[in-house]
């Protein structure tokens, strides 16, 4: 199951790669700006050793910035993207830092540059624990997810958007004190994003 998801993973960019070159239009880069929400599952061995603690009070609504580039075309468009979150909690601190592939489809609403966007992504995920009096862990797992937003261009160079973009993943890491064994164990079930961004054509 890991090795199908790898290749599959590995062969997203030459899927996106081949696509573009056949109907490129133009390059893009942009920055986002959002808040990211955490759905985070834990072990029974967790719940029980540390009586239901509530991780996903840990990254909720927390600051999330990302950057991402790729390329545009009439009707849809190609793009890679790194986002970094963290959060911390009654001493309770993890973070997560998404690299994703993505590809929207466009449907324009108006002749002044308004359109609706929707697409999938597909990508990596790395989740961290770093609590305190807790021995840092991390899992790096796969992330599969739906988006969807409003795109204004703002001049031939220059765009905006907002959007949501949903993502599962199975990342997993362990909760164990310094030099002691597991409590248990967290699960990253998924991620919810409400999120601004600004593009630049070129």
């Amino acid at each position: 199951m890991k090795s199908t998801f790898t290749r599959l993973v590995l062969a997203t960019p030459l899927v996106f790669g081949a696509a573009t070159a056949a109907h490129a239009d133009s390059n893009f880069a942009g920055l986002t700006w959002g808040q990211t929400s955490n759905n985070i599952q834990k072990s029974s061995a967790l719940n029980a050793n540390l009586n239901h603690p509530n991780f996903d009070s840990v990254i909720n609504n927390e600051r999330t910035w990302g950057v991402r580039a790729g390329q545009q075309t009439d009707t849809g468009r190609y793009y890679a993207t790194y986002e970094y979150i963290s959060g911390s909690n009654k001493g309770l601190k993890l973070r997560q830092q998404n690299f994703l592939g993505s590809y929207d489809v466009f449907y324009p609403l108006n002749e002044t540059g308004t359109q609706l966007f929707g697409g999938g992504t597909l990508g990596l995920v790395k989740f961290e624990q770093n609590s305190s009096g807790i021995s840092r862990d991390s899992n790096i797992s796969y992330a599969a997810g739906l988006q969807a937003g409003l795109l204004q261009d703002v001049n031939q160079s220059v765009s905006l958007e907002g959007g949501y973009r949903y993502l599962r993943s199975n990342a997993s890491t362990d909760f164990a004190p310094h030099g002691e064994s597991s409590l248990g164990s967290l699960d990253l079930h998924s991620s919810g994003q409400w999120y601004l961004g600004a593009n630049y054509k070129f």
